[in-house]
């Protein structure tokens, strides 16, 4: 397998994050088609008031694709939440859970929302069933995307390509909704979302820096840089080591 460059792949390229200014900052770059944000990542960026901090992200990004979550609990709040957050901008989308903390689903619920016109991510989606079900629910409504986190799988030791790849041939038979590959973990990912046909990859900013130097290289090109490498530090640590002089010469 060739490894393509920026300008050759095929999945759409989506931001993770929720710090404002690197968002705008990620927004310069054309390749970026949009944004990812959960409770957790604001959280993180210390953000308080939500609906202040969203319409100015909307303000300031108002052409690409910025997902906001829902943060209640009740599944009857959460719709009342999603219609709030939709009408934010009409590039936003709902983030809903696949269910709530005990257990409930929210298929009936982002059915009867996609179809009132509300745009929706339906996250932490793992298993095939629940990839079934989410494209179904969205089937026929507004634009949709059902996010997969292959990368959580991976972390315990659990296979995510039958999943991904179950969840692009369910999304494919519809007109509206595409499968992000979420929770990545590296460059590769990128690579690997592009070749099994995902629609959109969301990656948090460090993973994407990295994606205009893929395919500038080659393995062995690789191989010197880091022995190069290695070797620069160890002179600027100022190693040194004791040999026997008989076995310095040779």
């Amino acid at each position: 397998m060739t490894t393509p460059t920026l300008a050759k792949l095929k999945v759409k390229l989506f931001a993770d994050g929720a710090d404002k200014a690197q968002i705008i900052e990620m927004a310069k770059q054309p390749w970026i088609a949009g944004f990812t944000t959960n409770p957790s990542l604001l959280k993180k960026a210390g953000v308080s008031d939500y609906a202040a901090y969203a319409r100015d992200l909307v303000a300031a990004v108002p052409d690409r694709h910025i997902s906001f979550e829902v943060f209640s609990d009740d599944v009857a709040e959460m719709v009342v939440q999603a219609r709030v957050i939709s009408r934010w901008g009409k590039n936003v989308y709902v983030k809903l859970p696949v269910t709530n903390t005990r257990g409930e689903p929210l298929f009936d619920a982002v059915r009867t929302l996609s179809r009132e016109g509300v745009k929706i991510n339906m996250t932490a989606i793992f298993t095939r069933e629940q990839v079934i079900r989410a494209v179904e629910a969205l089937d026929g409504g507004a634009p949709a995307c059902v996010s997969v986190f292959a990368g959580r799988l991976a972390d315990f030791g659990i296979d995510y390509r039958p999943i991904v790849q179950d969840a692009i041939v369910c999304a494919r038979k519809t007109r509206n909704v595409e499968i992000i590959w979420a929770s990545t973990r590296e460059v590769f990912n990128v690579v690997e979302a592009g070749d099994m046909g995902c629609h959109i990859i969301t990656a948090p900013a460090d993973v994407l820096k990295k994606l205009p130097a893929i395919g500038t290289k080659s393995a062995a090109e690789l191989s010197l840089a880091a022995v190069k490498s290695f070797r620069d530090d160890a002179v600027a640590a100022g190693l040194r080591l004791a040999v026997p002089a008989s076995r310095a010469a040779e």
